[in-house]
């Protein structure tokens, strides 16, 4: 099947379902997931999305099953619908969280580093062992930086050994420790907290993450102005304002 959607009023669930292959990645999966994603982000459709691997794994990176015997030109081609993939869950303005279960391997912990929320159980595995394969990991590395910082992200993708769920959680990997099996309840129920925000103030916050990286600060808070003063026409903005003797 590769990957399918669970549709629900404001949380929705996207499955890694390939638990014959421990849910890596091949270039149709990971087109399907960006579809998937895309559409349930135009015009608000979904709050919060929740990511999880069927089978009790989250995911074993990409599908070396399929790049083998390609020749380089077109390994790239592959890869690059999986590096799409990493790039539409920070591109999307809901929130994604991710529910690592099993382990993430290789690709699986870039997607779940793209997360905006990664939820672990404690028993998971952590490991980037592209470099003990031969070759440096093809897309995804920024993700890894971005949470982890480059000297600490440089350790991640030597990948010398496994990381446990706490090791992962020290440097930023991930975000919480759920109860032993329970890293997608738990990621429900943080999305469901999520999804109960303001709606519009809450998909506010990655659009301006995103254009405001790398500006000065100035500029940035005229980007974050911006917002501020859109959405202040929400009804929950204004109630918000009336409290205080500003216009219902």
């Amino acid at each position: 099947m590769g990957a399918r959607v669970i549709t629900e009023t404001a949380v929705w669930r996207f499955c890694i379902d390939r638990p014959t292959r421990r849910n890596a990645i091949d270039s149709d999966t990971a087109l399907q997931l960006s579809y998937m994603l895309r559409e349930a982000d135009v015009g608000g459709r979904c709050a919060v999305g929740v990511l999880y691997g069927q089978g009790g794994w989250f995911c074993a990176g990409s599908d070396l099953k399929e790049l083998a015997g390609q020749d380089p030109a077109r390994m790239a081609e592959i890869e690059a619908h999986k590096a799409e993939l990493a790039r539409t869950i920070q591109q999307v303005d809901m929130p994604v969280i991710a529910a690592v279960s099993g382990f993430a391997l290789g690709g699986g912990v870039s997607i779940a580093a793209a997360c905006d929320y990664v939820v672990s159980d404690p028993s998971a595995r952590w490991h980037m062992p592209e470099v003990l394969n031969g070759w440096l990991p093809p897309w995804g590395i920024s993700p890894v930086v971005a949470r982890c910082g480059p000297v600490r992200a440089r350790h991640v993708l030597w990948g010398r050994e496994a990381l446990t769920a706490e090791q992962a959680l020290a440097i930023g990997l991930v975000d919480r420790l759920a109860a032993d099996g329970a890293a997608l309840d738990e990621s429900l129920a943080l999305a469901a907290e999520l999804a109960a925000l303001p709606r519009a103030a809450q998909a506010s916050v990655k659009p301006y993450l995103r254009s405001a990286e790398a500006r000065a600060p100035e500029t940035a808070d005229l980007v974050a102005t911006r917002s501020f003063v859109e959405n202040c026409h929400s009804p929950e903005a204004r109630r918000t304002l009336a409290r205080f003797g500003g216009v219902a």
